[in-house]
């Protein structure tokens, strides 16, 4: 789920400017490649900038970088750690903080259980779904319980 705390994302890769070399942020020697990492208003060898957690290098797991309590996360241990967690409206089971998810109003699912709740029909992108009485309904099941007078008209 994604969490409602802002997460600051700051750009890494820069090049290494001619002239005075810069000091690295991490472990205070000089950087003398030619590339460098540039994240905080403060300078790092590509080695040197990684994950609290994880201990990954940040300059090859992506652009960006998470900052809270004074730590320096990639994206996955910033949702673990920070992130909210809820659970799915379909299996009722956690749904933990770095997971993608689909929504349908107040409704949070697990990609696995984003599907028709008669028939099971998994949804792709475009897909039209309906959602009644809380449950997802593919269009062939919501029609028929239309013609059934089941469901009233409600579309998502």
């Amino acid at each position: 789920m994604m969490v409602a705390d802002s997460m600051p994302c700051v750009p890494m890769l820069s090049v290494q400017p001619k002239g005075k070399q810069k000091g690295c942020a991490g472990c205070n020697r000089k950087i003398k490649d030619r590339y460098l990492l540039k994240a905080l208003d403060k300078y790092w060898h590509e080695d040197c900038l990684k994950c609290a957690c994880c201990d990954c290098r940040l300059g090859e797991v992506g652009s960006t970088l998470y900052t809270k309590a004074n730590l320096i996360l990639c994206r996955r241990d910033y949702l673990r750690l920070f992130g909210t967690t809820g659970n799915c409206a379909a299996c009722s089971k956690l749904i933990p903080a770095f997971e993608m998810v689909m929504r349908a109003r107040d409704n949070v699912y697990h990609l696995d259980c984003f599907a028709c709740q008669l028939c099971n029909q998994r949804f792709c992108v475009g897909d039209k779904f309906f959602l009644k009485n809380n449950m997802i309904l593919c269009q062939m099941d919501y029609e028929e319980g239309q013609l059934n007078g089941t469901f009233e008209s409600q579309v998502q």
